[in-house]
């Protein structure tokens, strides 16, 4: 094969090699894992679902009706749902409680939670490889998330973090209206000047952040510690990267994008990580949806790399 010839897969072979530090990778044992919660800034009316979607997603998930439990049964990989904090009155059945809190406060006029509840939660995501009972040898997790009102908090974690302009990172979400958009805008600058003040990591998540991002950043944390394969999901997701890698810039070298989302800020996120996604998809679901949509690229290019002949085989 002349050398590069299958592109950005030749670039995945070398990504994940690096990763898992052995010149024979394996993907498998993978699981999914998507944590909801639910946001205290829905109230200002920036999304165009009310938060007791996230309830009913979450029954989707573990009924088997959404994308990300239709991709994972083709795929064949383990789905495991986690409740960091949904606003539900009762737990869903077959999901992993260990809820916070029913949902943030809005981070107009307070932080999102304190900076001791942000503490605990990315404390519990550390927990999350062991509880949910995950193969110990399990290479890969590919990570998503649930929660009405998340790409506001993820467009003013990356705000805060990267000192952008909110106008560059907040989108359209669940595809809200020109007057939802220029009032989600608002918010988070608002929201940017009012917590002006937090600049570490933990104290931008406890601003703005959600209960679902902070156990994710733990579990990449985590993750990162274990030599695990982190495959990311959309904006949130690689928002949670952006502040586990903060914490711990280890967790970026074990980072691999899966796509790239229709969100703005999601451009922005993965630049200042370094991260190419995998594929150009435009989606804006969520729910480790584009993760899994990648997920066989990635084992396309394990399997040609241990497998496909060379030139210098050939000649033998």
């Amino acid at each position: 094969m002349p050398r590069w010839a299958l592109g950005r897969l030749c670039d995945l072979m070398v990504e994940i090699v690096r990763i898992q530090e052995t010149d024979s990778p394996a993907l498998r044992p993978a699981a999914v894992v998507v944590l909801a919660g639910d946001h205290g800034i829905a109230s200002e009316g920036v999304s165009a679902y009310p938060s007791e979607i996230t309830g009913l997603m979450v029954a989707n998930f573990l009924r088997g009706g959404a994308a990300i439990s239709l991709l994972a049964k083709q795929h064949r990989l383990p789905l495991r749902v986690v409740d960091m904090g949904t606003a539900t009155a009762e737990v869903v059945p077959g999901a992993l409680s260990v809820r916070l809190a029913k949902g943030t406060k809005s981070f107009l006029d307070r932080q999102a939670m304190s900076l001791e509840t942000a503490t605990e939660a990315v404390a519990i995501g550390r927990q999350l490889l062991d509880r949910l009972a995950i193969d110990p040898g399990t290479s890969t997790l590919l990570l998503g998330e649930m929660g009405i009102g998340n790409t506001t908090s993820s467009a003013a974690l990356a705000a805060l973090l990267l000192d952008r302009d909110p106008a560059d990172l907040v989108g359209r979400g669940t595809l809200i209206d020109e007057a939802t958009l220029a009032k989600k805008i608002d918010v988070v600058r608002r929201a940017v000047t009012l917590h002006a003040q937090a600049r570490e990591p933990l104290e931008v998540l406890a601003a703005v952040g959600g209960f679902e991002l902070a156990g994710m950043v733990g579990m990449m944390l985590e993750a990162a510690e274990r030599g695990r394969l982190l495959l990311l999901d959309g904006f949130p997701a690689s928002v949670a990267a952006l502040v586990a890698s903060r914490i711990d810039p280890g967790v970026r070298d074990v980072c691999i994008a899966s796509h790239r989302s229709a969100e703005p800020g999601h451009d922005v996120v993965l630049e200042a990580l370094g991260l190419v996604p995998v594929v150009e998809m435009r989606m804006r679901l969520g729910e480790a949806s584009g993760a899994a949509l990648a997920w066989p690229l990635l084992e396309s290019a394990v399997m040609l790399y241990r497998e496909m002949a060379t030139f210098d085989d050939l000649a033998q």
